[in-house]
């Protein structure tokens, strides 16, 4: 018995909507790349519940006549390619003719299509891939396309969906890639209403100062190269513009948004010597090249592409790159009029004597002294019954102070009594503590806040802010108090364990864990007092008084899970007598 069949239309179609439309985001980039390879000047966005409700693009593109509106939702239907050949030759953004079909049998579409040259525009309706009106109309030139109730019959896949936060920041992502590689094109979003974006018609840095702020002019540096394989144009930010997130970092080819780890590699390359190594450069780069040297069909999204010759493209990248910030004195270069790389000069140090630095030693120091401190604490009861059965023995619940406190190598501290020696991590364990204090503030109360003698300023793009919206509540919870006034997030308030000085990388740390927990349902609060925990614990090799080791071990023995950090680490080893003479 025969039990191989050809799928239906609207099932195939539905099937292939699961690799070309993820998220109402790919409908919006489909639907805009489809206006700019019709010839438009001006394309407007409108998005209700982050594209769930609804997506309707409007531009005053060449239109469709009645034939082709109903046959470019057909699938395989293109007007871009007719031949094999044409695949290595490709100029438009869309060729494969899969979009539209897959978009229409996931949702419900409604389009307008007006040719210049008619009279009347033509209307058709559709609803899950069947064709349920096709009709005259009176429409402006151009086309309007509403895509309505996206995955209204894949309910597994409309489940999946993020949050309304979330699916907003990927269009405003997508909606940005388009808006930086076609400049010439007028471009507005709206979101409920509420308009996101009105970028005018400009030059490629006016594009990327509407949409990143203009606060950010002056930190971009122009590249540009002509070579006969490729043509490198665009900027790249001042290593003062780099942040601990990811999301300027823009790359075209032939104005078509890229993914490619290896050329991303190349600018990162190029800034290795002038930002830290978990920063990121911002920049917007375009390549132009003979479309015959590159294969954009790799995937339905076309985002990847292969190029004939990439090491040479890799090389020509990082030239350009470095060589820019060297034009303009941002790279670090090599004086070799001097015979040592630093300069003493004799005025600067005829008045400082030089000495050799001295090694102190404690001769009295034996952390296996037997005699002990009769001191009475209170404070030694408030270790936890979980530190009893996980890490520490019954004899650190002792109403007698421990007797030497010690730090080695200003990264360890060292607890010795006559039972033993307990070693702690200090960056793990003030991890762990500030950990437990920042989760019982989401679970009971606010943390206090303490204003800010003058305000601080961080400038933020679009996708910055959307991620500020989403952590918004949880910020105000953990003692965070600001505003957003255009592209600036002015912090007037922060939790008092947090330094000023350290505000922007604190900020960039909690963004990016947003940016990569897709899902905030899950463990979003406890995530955010993890980084937040590891943004304040004390740095490494930190000298630390007796005071500070003493309190530093009481409140990590008061902690619920005081022998392992927020990252699962063990914080401290207990290494009783017994232990240590296995040693010997």
């Amino acid at each position: 018995m025969d039990i191989i069949q050809l799928l239906p239309d609207n099932v195939a179609n539905q099937i292939a909507a699961g690799e070309v439309i993820q998220r109402p985001a790919s409908a919006v980039k489909e639907m805009l790349e489809n206006s700019l390879d019709a010839g438009s000047t001006e394309i407007k966005v409108f998005v209700k519940d982050a594209g769930k409700t609804l997506i309707q693009v409007v531009d005053n593109g060449s239109g469709m006549s009645k034939n082709d509106l109903e046959m470019c939702f057909k699938r395989h239907a293109t007007s871009k390619i007719k031949s094999a050949n044409d695949l290595f030759n490709i100029k438009s953004m869309g060729f494969r003719g899969e979009a539209m079909a897959s978009i229409a049998a996931i949702a419900h579409i409604e389009v307008n299509s007006k040719l210049t040259n008619k009279e009347l525009a033509s209307r058709l309706i559709i609803e899950g891939g069947k064709i349920i009106n096709h009709e005259d109309c009176a429409s402006l030139n151009g086309t309007s396309i509403k895509v309505k109730n996206i995955f209204f019959n894949v309910p597994a896949r409309r489940r999946f969906l993020k949050s309304d936060l979330v699916e907003m920041r990927h269009i405003i992502e997508e909606f940005t890639r388009v808006a930086l590689a076609n400049p010439k094109v007028k471009m507005y979003l709206y979101h409920n209403k509420k308009q996101l974006f009105q970028l005018p018609k400009s030059n490629f840095r006016q594009r990327i100062v509407n949409i990143i702020g203009d606060k950010r002019n002056e930190t971009l540096v122009p590249i540009n190269e002509e070579t006969t394989i490729v043509n490198v144009t665009g900027f790249v930010g001042k290593p003062e513009s780099a942040k601990k997130t990811r999301g300027e970092q823009y790359l075209f080819v032939n104005n078509r948004f890229i993914k490619n780890h290896y050329l991303q590699h190349a600018v990162n390359k190029a800034f290795e010597e002038v930002i830290p190594s978990n920063y990121f450069p911002s920049y917007f780069i375009k390549l132009q090249l003979d479309p015959q040297l590159i294969d954009i069909n790799i995937h339905p999204t076309k985002t990847e592409v292969k190029f004939d010759d990439e090491q040479a493209i890799y090389s020509i990248i990082r030239a350009t790159v470095k060589r820019s910030l060297g034009a303009y004195n941002i790279a670090p270069s090599l004086d070799f009029s001097q015979e040592i790389s630093f300069d003493l000069s004799e005025t600067n140090q005829k008045d400082v004597i030089l000495n050799q630095p001295k090694i102190k030693i404690d001769s009295t120091y034996n952390p296996f002294d037997e005699k002990r401190d009769l001191k009475t604490r209170s404070s030694q009861k408030l270790v936890t019954k979980e530190w009893e059965q996980v890490t520490l023995s019954k004899e650190l619940e002792s109403d007698n102070e421990l007797d030497k406190l010690s730090q080695i190598g200003n990264n360890f501290i060292t607890v010795s009594n006559e039972n033993g020696l307990l070693l702690i991590h200090q960056r793990r364990a003030h991890k762990r503590i500030l950990f437990e204090h920042f989760k019982k503030f989401f679970n009971k109360q606010k943390c206090q806040s303490q204003q800010l003698l003058f305000p601080k300023e961080i400038e933020l793009n679009n996708s910055e802010l959307e991620l500020i919206k989403e952590i918004k509540k949880d910020l105000f919870t953990l003692g965070f108090m600001f505003e957003v006034k255009n592209y600036t997030l002015v912090i007037s308030g922060i939790p008092q364990e947090c330094q000023e000085e350290n505000l922007k990388n604190i900020i960039e740390n909690l963004m990016e864990q947003a940016k990569n927990l897709e899902d905030l349902n899950i463990n979003q609060k406890e995530n955010m007092a993890r980084i937040l925990a590891t943004s304040l614990a004390i740095s490494k090799l930190k000298k630390l008084s007796n005071e500070e080791m003493k309190s530093l071990k009481d409140e990590l023995l008061k902690c619920k899970s005081p022998s392992v950090c927020p990252y699962g680490k063990r914080t401290m080893i207990n290494l009783k007598l017994i232990d240590l003479e296995k040693y010997f």
